[in-house]
């Protein structure tokens, strides 16, 4: 039986009402809700991940933990499917309306090394019944559901790797081998949720809004819309607190993210902001330590060979010591694990969403992979590392000249 409470806020969002019942919902998961910025050079991930990480006391680095953590991450509904099928109804808007084609437009991903050879010369990639027959080999990313013999969707759930995964379009544009950890920056969650016939027009305008790669992971508790850069999954090992506005690690975002955001069946509780979620059984917590193990084992991957001038880069590195590193420290690239934040005038950063959060402020973000990952800051103001560097050249005041502003984009390009 699952008890619920979440702070009454005023207008209180369709889905907020729907969900009251049970938990509050919406989509997004696990990993740092993060920016780039003016940032530390990090030593690689490879290092980094050979230590156990703060904040986590005891990783299980087992091949048997790695094991079943990337199957909770790929494959673990937490039982979401009740939300997705009975309240949205999206396995009826997918096996009437969602054929291949607009599916991957929407940025769903398919993981090819489960598709039989040949297999894409021979079906209709204009047909939703492609669809379905995808989701009954299990070849949609993030995406789980049964299929009865009569090739229609009893079931429907989501799963991490739905954000934080993408393909490496090896066969095509949307489809090849995953890539785990890397935020899907294609994928258009406001839009997805907007075909539900269950969202109220009103709704649909505001979930429509959001745009690729966007997600708000907070409007289902407030009502407010403030959406967020989908971030990634990966380099995680050495960072204490994951969240962007540093609420806590890593296995406390899962939790938030796959009870309040995912529908799935589990606990989760914050008195600051005020969200109490019990349900039994509880099919998250025992998951929670397998799956961190495996995130924290993901590694950033490294720029492509070729993709930054080394010169311009060793110069940058003096530039970003002189001018970064003041914040983006050690070998967690970030000064938010010894406890600091950041207000959002700061850094002249938007403050809509912190106000929005327990702690009212900005972590430090560490650099993972930044040529993997535009556009830039939480909500993705900055468009490109040069954007990010004029940013910071204005607001802090560092009188940097044009030259030592590309060296330093190359430098953040090497990260």
């Amino acid at each position: 039986m699952a008890t619920a409470t979440v702070r009454e806020t005023s207008g209180r969002t369709w889905w907020q009402r729907a969900s009251a019942s049970r938990l509050p919902v919406a989509l997004m998961l696990a990993g740092a809700l993060a920016a780039a910025g003016c940032a530390k050079s990090a030593p690689r991930a490879e290092s980094r991940t050979t230590a156990p990480p703060a904040g986590a006391t005891s990783d299980d680095r087992s091949a048997t933990t790695l094991a079943d953590g990337q199957q909770v991450f790929r494959f673990d509904t937490f039982g979401d499917e009740q939300f997705w099928t009975d309240t949205l109804h999206l396995n009826q808007v997918i096996e009437q309306a969602l054929d291949p084609t607009t599916a991957l437009k929407a940025g769903l991903k398919v993981d090819a090394d489960v598709l039989p050879p040949g297999i894409l010369q021979k079906v209709d990639l204009k047909s939703p019944a492609t669809t379905v027959a995808l989701l009954k080999m299990n070849a949609i990313v993030g995406v789980k559901a049964e299929v009865d013999a009569g090739n229609h969707i009893t079931r429907l759930g989501i799963t991490c790797a739905l954000c934080h995964s993408t393909v490496d379009n090896s066969v095509m544009p949307g489809i090849g081998h995953r890539r785990d950890g890397w935020p899907n920056r294609d994928l258009n969650v406001g839009a997805i949720i907007a075909l539900s016939p269950a969202v109220p027009a009103d709704q649909k305008a505001i979930y429509s809004s959001w745009g690729p790669g966007m997600y708000d992971p907070r409007f289902n508790i407030d009502g407010k819309s403030t959406p967020l850069v989908l971030p990634p999954a990966y380099g995680l090992a050495d960072v204490k607190n994951e969240t962007y506005t540093a609420e806590g690690p890593i296995s406390y975002w899962n939790a938030y993210v796959a009870v309040t955001q995912m529908h799935g069946h589990g606990n989760f509780s914050d008195p600051r902001l005020g969200i109490d979620i019990r349900q039994t059984p509880d099919r998250v917590g025992p998951k929670l330590p397998a799956l961190r193990a495996y995130q924290h084992s993901i590694l950033a991957p490294p720029p492509p060979v070729g993709s930054f001038d080394r010169a311009l880069a060793d110069r940058g590195h003096v530039v970003f010591d002189g001018n970064c590193a003041s914040c983006h420290v050690g070998t967690s690239g970030t000064d938010n694990n010894t406890g600091k934040l950041h207000r959002p005038a700061e850094t002249g950063m938007n403050g809509d969403y912190a106000a929005r959060t327990a702690n009212k402020a900005y972590r430090t973000t560490p650099l993972r992979a930044l040529w993997q990952h535009p556009p830039y800051f939480h909500d993705g103001s900055a468009k490109t590392l040069a954007a990010v560097v004029g940013h910071y050249n204005r607001v802090r005041e560092l009188h940097l000249t044009e030259q030592q502003q590309q060296d330093l984009v190359e430098y953040l390009k090497e990260q």
